[in-house]
C-alpha cells in the first residue's frame, strides 16, 4: 500500500486520531455500504435501525477521547476533515431527544445513543485493539448488515478483511504493490530509500515528490502541502491565543498562551538563558495538543495525539533557523512523510497496539529527519537522525489520566519535538555513519510493542494513568 503524504498528514478534528477520527470514518463508511454498497443480510427485511459496540482501547478510554460521539457524528454523515463543531453540536443534541437518524439517501433511523451504543469492556477483538462493530436491522430485529472495523492509528481505519489481506503482505510485496502502480521509487524499508537515493542520486524529498507527482499534478500537490502546514500553523496561533480549563474532568490549565507571552517578552532583551529555545519548541507543540485536547483543528502528524511534534519544529525552522525558506518547508514536510509511511509499514503509529513510542516517537523521528532534510542534510544523515529520535522514545508507554489526550500527552509532545532537533543536530554534526539502522530501529520498536503489557497500551489501566494525586 504506498502511503501518500496526505495519508500521513491528515487534517482533522481531536482529540484523537484512532479513538475519534478513526471511528467517525468507520460509521461514514457503513452508511455508505447500507446506501447499496453491499447486499443486505439473506431474509432481511427493509432498513429501520442501526447500533455499534466499542472494544478494547475504544472502549476502555472512549469516553475521555470522544469515540461515543465520533460514531454518533459518523453515523449522522459528518467527516473528520469536513465537520462543522458548532453544527454537529446541535445535531447531536437533537439526535438524543428524538433518537433517530436521517442521513441521507437513507430512510429514517432509530438510534438511542444510550442504548444502542455499548462500551464492552471485556477482551480486545482479534484483529487491533481499537475494535469497533457497527449493525443494522429490519424493523422486526433481524439483522439487515454488519461489519467489524479496526481503527489501525492515524485516522486509518481497516474492516475486518481489509486487516487480514493486510497481514499476508510484507516488505516485498510492498515494493512489488507500488512498483506495479508505477511509482518511480517504491521503498518499502529505509535500506531500499538508500539504495535508490544513491542509484538516482536524488534526495528523499525528491523521491518522495517523484512517487506523489505520478498520480497527481505538481500544481495540486504544492496547493495541498501548503494547505497541510496552513492548517498546523494556524492550530499552533490558536493555541496560543487561548486559555482557560480543557475539557474532560481533570481540570488541566491551558499553560501555551501565558509561556508565549513570556518568551514574547523576554525576546530580545539578552535576559534568556540559551536553553530557551526549548520553551519556544514546547510551546508550540503545546498549543496544538492543547487544541487536540479541547476537540479543535489539528493535522494527524501522524497521529492526533502526536499531533504538535511536527508542527513544532516546523515552526522552530521557519522562524528560528538561519536560511529558512518555502522550499525548505516542502522538503521538511516531503521527508517526514517518508519516514512516517516507513514506520507505519513496518511497525504501527497506533498507542493502542504499540504504545506512545509508536506515537510521539514516531513523530519525533518524522521531525528529525524532515529538519535534517531542510537544513542540508544528505539521505544518510537523514536516516540517521530518524533513528536517533526514534531510538530514544523506545519503550514509551501510552497511559492517559482518566483517558484524555492531556495528561502526559501534551508535555510529552512539547520533549519530542525538543528531541528531534537534538537528533537532527547529532546527524548533521556526523557523515550519516552510525551503528544502528533505523530499519532495525523500527522492529525493535514493534518487537517492544508486541511484547509490551495491554495495560500501557491505551487502556488507562497502568502508568501514570493510575498514579493520580490524592487529593
Amino acid at each position: 500500500m504506498f502511503l501518500s503524504i496526505f495519508d500521513i498528514f491528515k487534517i482533522g478534528v481531536g482529540p484523537s486520531s484512532s479513538h475519534t477520527m478513526g471511528p467517525m470514518t468507520a460509521a461514514a463508511r457503513f452508511l455508505d455500504d447500507l446506501r447499496g454498497g453491499r447486499e443486505k443480510e439473506p431474509g432481511a427485511g427493509e432498513l429501520a435501525s442501526v447500533a455499534a459496540s466499542l472494544h478494547g482501547s475504544l472502549a476502555f478510554t472512549g469516553k475521555g477521547h470522544a469515540t461515543d460521539r465520533a460514531v454518533i457524528l459518523g453515523l449522522m454523515g459528518f467527516l473528520p476533515h469536513t465537520l462543522d463543531p458548532d453544527a454537529a453540536e446541535a445535531l447531536e443534541a437533537e439526535l438524543r431527544t428524538q433518537k433517530t437518524l436521517s442521513p441521507e439517501g437513507l430512510p429514517t433511523l432509530a438510534f438511542d445513543p444510550d442504548a444502542d451504543l455499548v462500551f464492552d469492556y471485556g477482551p480486545a477483538l482479534e484483529g487491533h485493539a481499537n475494535g469497533l462493530i457497527l449493525k443494522a436491522f429490519d424493523a422486526s430485529g433481524l439483522l439487515y448488515m454488519q461489519e467489524t472495523y479496526y481503527s489501525i492509528g492515524g485516522g486509518f481505519v481497516m474492516t475486518e478483511a481489509e486487516l487480514a489481506a493486510s497481514k499476508h503482505g510484507g516488505a516485498d510485496e510492498f515494493h512489488a504493490e507500488k512498483e506495479e502502480a508505477g511509482y518511480p521509487f517504491p521503498f518499502g524499508s529505509a535500506e531500499e530509500m538508500l539504495a535508490m537515493g544513491a542509484k538516482s542520486g536524488k534526495t528523499i524529498a525528491q523521491m518522495k515528490w517523484a512517487n506523489e507527482v505520478s498520480h497527481m499534478d505538481a500544481q495540486t500537490l504544492d496547493r495541498r502541502m501548503s494547505e497541510i502546514w496552513g492548517a498546523m500553523d494556524g492550530c499552533i496561533e490558536r493555541g496560543l491565543r487561548m486559555d482557560g480549563i480543557l475539557p474532560g474532568g481533570l481540570s488541566v490549565k491551558r499553560r501555551a498562551k501565558a509561556i508565549h507571552e513570556q518568551l514574547r517578552q523576554e525576546s530580545g532583551q539578552n535576559l534568556a538563558q540559551p536553553h530557551v529555545v526549548n520553551d519556544w519548541l514546547s510551546v508550540y507543540a503545546m498549543a496544538v495538543n492543547e487544541e487536540n485536547a479541547a476537540g479543535g483543528r489539528v493535522v494527524t502528524s501522524p497521529t492526533n495525539g502526536a499531533a504538535g511534534v511536527v508542527p513544532a519544529v516546523l515552526r522552530y525552522y521557519r522562524d528560528h533557523c538561519i536560511g529558512a525558506t518555502e522550499e525548505g518547508l516542502r522538503t521538511f514536510l516531503l521527508t517526514a512523510s517518508a519516514i512516517g509511511g516507513l514506520i507505519k509499514h513496518n511497525a504501527s503509529i497506533s498507542g493502542a497496539e504499540v504504545g506512545c513510542q509508536g506515537e510521539v516517537g514516531s513523530a519525533s523521528a518524522m521531525a528529525a529527519a524532515g529538519l535534517c532534510a531542510a537544513l542540508g542534510g544528505t539521505n544518510e544523515q537523514i536516516e540517521n537522525a530518524a533513528e536517533i529520535a526514534l531510538e530514544h522514545h523506545m519503550g514509551m508507554t501510552c497511559d492517559p489520566a482518566g483517558g484524555l489526550v492531556q495528561v502526559p500527552c501534551i508535555e510529552r509532545n512539547g520533549l519530542g519535538a525538543i528531541k528531534a532537533v537534538s537528533a537532527a543536530s547529532l546527524a548533521l554534526r556526523g557523515d550519516g555513519t552510525h551503528f544502528m539502522p533505523l530499519d532495525n530501529c523500527i522492529e525493535a520498536m514493534r518487537q517492544t510493542g508486541l511484547d509490551m503489557n495491554m495495560k500501557y497500551k491505551e487502556t488507562s489501566l497502568g502508568g501514570l494513568a493510575v498514579n493520580l494525586p490524592q487529593c
